[in-house]
């Protein structure tokens, strides 16, 4: 377990090795954020103004609503698969030696826009399949289907860095991620501490250190409350920034070091222990 955490910790610092030479990778997320608020926003808007929100109501919900979420999940997902790809264009042109720019990023991603659109239909309709057969089964049909969903998750883990790479649709993108993935790191395995562990451990330490502050401006002022309080904000929208922007730079690096056997700024023995055998 020790020898796992320190591996994985040794990834979150090369991978911020990265993001302290560029900076600007931190503008993918950014913009994938306040893009999410506006699709959120613009499904949201009109149920509210005009009382749609009984589709939802229904017995294990009726098949509108099953069609209004597929259309959420297939617009939010292209605006995150979007700057996914510019934020994992960008830092392998790094990790190649490059020097990139947001407009190297977003050019990147532009011009695989129909292989995006397509992996997010994808994605969207295994999100939906998923949903649909949870929301009908007991016990252990929900424990199957989370199954599923992990292996999903494992076997588009690379699925990004191949639709940047490689002139292929999304269907031949799944199955390339999940043939890499399965050749580098094997068929059973978990992922070791890595960048979700590592953005839980830093988001715990910053709300700590914000409850200070939020509790040292109740004794001063109100004011110093609501300066406290936006404080904490603040921290947390930057260090929901940094940390996205880490995880593209992991994913990068991760496919680099699978499809050509070498990792870049990334130890060859880090990124080759990023996942273990499941036991």
């Amino acid at each position: 377990m020790a020898g796992s955490f320190s591996n994985s910790w040794a990834l979150v610092k090369a991978s911020a090795g990265v993001l302290r030479m560029d900076k600007e990778l931190l503008v993918f997320p950014l913009l994938s954020t306040i893009a999410s608020l506006l699709v959120m926003a613009s499904f949201v808007a009109p149920f509210a103004l005009f009382g749609g929100w009984r589709i939802f109501s229904e017995e294990h919900g009726s098949y509108a609503a099953y069609a209004v979420g597929f259309s959420f999940y297939l617009v939010q997902y292209t605006v995150i698969f979007f700057f996914n790809s510019a934020l994992v264009g960008a830092a392998l042109i790094r990790l190649d030696g490059g020097d990139p720019t947001v407009s190297d990023g977003l050019s990147i991603a532009a011009s695989r826009m129909g292989a995006i659109i397509g992996y997010a239909a994808v994605a969207a309709t295994v999100g939906m399949v998923l949903r649909f057969i949870s929301e009908r089964s007991g016990f252990v049909g929900r424990a199957l289907v989370g199954l599923a969903g992990m292996s999903w998750t494992l076997a588009t883990y690379l699925a990004v860095p191949v639709l940047v790479t490689r002139d292929v649709g999304p269907v031949d993108a799944v199955k390339e991620s999940a043939a890499l993935f399965k050749g580098t790191w094997g068929e059973q395995v978990v992922g070791s501490f890595g960048m979700g562990g590592a953005a839980m451990l830093m988001g715990i330490s910053w709300a700590l250190v914000c409850a200070g502050l939020i509790w040292m401006g109740t004794q001063a002022a109100p004011a110093g409350t609501v300066v406290a309080i936006a404080v904490a904000v603040t921290g947390f929208v930057l260090l929901g920034l940094i940390t996205s922007a880490l995880k593209g730079i992991y994913t990068a690096a991760l496919y680099r070091y699978a499809s050509t056997g070498q990792a870049g700024y990334f130890s060859d023995d880090m990124v080759g222990n990023a996942f273990r055998p499941r036991r």
